[in-house]
């Protein structure tokens, strides 16, 4: 069983910048590609990036690539997402999820575990 607990979101000017984190619980951390998604009102949940075991791949929709990077430290079981340039159609709740198989990546229902996320706001 993996807890996970996502911080950092909140309100930011269009062009600005945050942080999110994803901090697991467990002591497998270093066993899962983990992932980022997203869900703006009234629309589907999207994938945003992830990362995999080692931290070695990573994998951007071309929507956020160039402006988010992943990143992830397995000594503190925590997970990155670096939010720069942001514009207003950013403006979701982020999911972080930890997917065991790690067979396909960029598919929400591939993953096992999921936090309870975390919001962002960009204002215009």
């Amino acid at each position: 069983q993996v807890q996970l607990v996502e911080s950092g979101g909140g309100l930011v000017q269009a062009g600005g910048s945050l942080r999110l984190s994803c901090a697991a619980s467990g002591r497998t951390f270093n066993s899962y590609v983990m992932g980022w998604f997203r869900q703006a009102p009234g629309k589907e949940r999207e994938f945003v990036t992830a990362i995999s075991r080692s931290g070695g791949s990573t994998w951007y929709a071309d929507s956020v690539k160039g402006r988010f990077t992943i990143s992830r430290d397995n000594a503190k079981n925590t997970v990155y997402l670096q939010l720069n340039s942001l514009k207003p159609e950013d403006t979701a709740v982020y999911y972080c999820a930890a997917d065991l198989r790690a067979t396909r990546v960029r598919v929400g229902t591939e993953y096992d575990y999921w936090g309870q996320g975390t919001q962002v706001t960009v204002s215009s």
